[in-house]
């Protein structure tokens, strides 16, 4: 199921600092890439990783920059210079925030080689780190995280997915305790319901979503879309399913008319 959120929420910042000493060619790299232009940042990163004191934060911007280049182009040469170049970063040198960006490469490289389980894995040894992200950019990097366990729970035979959605589940009640306008969090503890086999749940938790959503007008629109498309694709039907043949017509009109009042009554 295609998601708003996926689509418009993929890219984290680079770090656009990491001291007042920093060489000026490893700064306008970090800003090209915040500012979208990857060929641009690969370019100012190839002149940096020339200066011993930045060649690891520039291999790292460089890296990043052929990950999303590839996202957008699919050129494998993009994704094979992305892995060279993260190949190429010493950890140790790293400011604690550039370590995390690290991860989150890695994890990205990964997750486009469509290595989901691993890539999962070290997002969520980012999201971990001791280190405080913007806010937006951890929300981004749960929804990374949730959106590559639910890949992996697609390769796996159906009676190890719902460990799987547990797993989902069980992090996006804690974030949702946390911060309770959390689009990602919100989505994904109704698609994680769902992907248990328990579609009354997610019922409740899509209806709960959409009230929440409110607590972050910035994302309640993305969130809603995804809730709806959830909603209107699947959870009406499989809750409609579960009744007996000769009321799974009526059954769907009525859940159909139950879910268009929620929406009406919580614009």
């Amino acid at each position: 199921m295609r998601r708003t959120l996926a689509i418009v929420m993929l890219l984290l910042a680079v770090p656009l600092t990491a001291g007042a000493a920093e060489p000026p060619a490893l700064a306008r790299a970090r800003m090209l890439y915040n500012a979208g232009n990857f060929e641009g940042a690969i370019d100012a990163a190839a002149v940096a990783e020339r200066q011993p004191q930045s060649a690891d934060v520039a291999a790292l911007v460089s890296a990043r920059a052929h990950l999303e280049r590839y996202r957008q182009h699919a050129d494998a040469a993009d994704l094979t210079a992305a892995r060279e170049a993260l190949g190429m970063v010493r950890a140790g040198v790293l400011t604690p925030r550039d370590q995390v960006d690290l991860l989150i490469g890695l994890g990205q490289s990964l997750y486009l080689g469509e290595i989901y389980g691993a890539a999962a894995e070290l997002f969520d040894t980012a999201l971990n780190r001791p280190v405080a992200l913007e806010s937006r950019d951890r929300l981004l990097l749960l929804d990374w995280w949730a959106t590559a366990l639910d890949r992996e729970a697609q390769t796996r035979a159906s009676d190890h997915r719902a460990k799987v959605f547990e797993r989902i589940a069980e992090r996006m009640e804690a974030e949702l305790r946390r911060d309770p306008g959390s689009a990602p969090a919100n989505y994904w503890l109704a698609a994680a319901a769902r992907g248990m086999g328990d579609i009354d749940r997610a019922w409740d938790a899509a209806v709960a979503g959409w009230v929440r959503s409110r607590l972050s007008l910035a994302s309640a629109d993305a969130l809603r879309t995804d809730l709806d498309r959830l909603v209107t694709q699947a959870l009406i039907a499989e809750r409609a399913r579960v009744r007996p043949a000769r009321e799974q017509a009526d059954a769907t009109k009525t859940l159909t008319a139950e879910w268009e009042l929620v929406k009406q009554q919580w614009k």
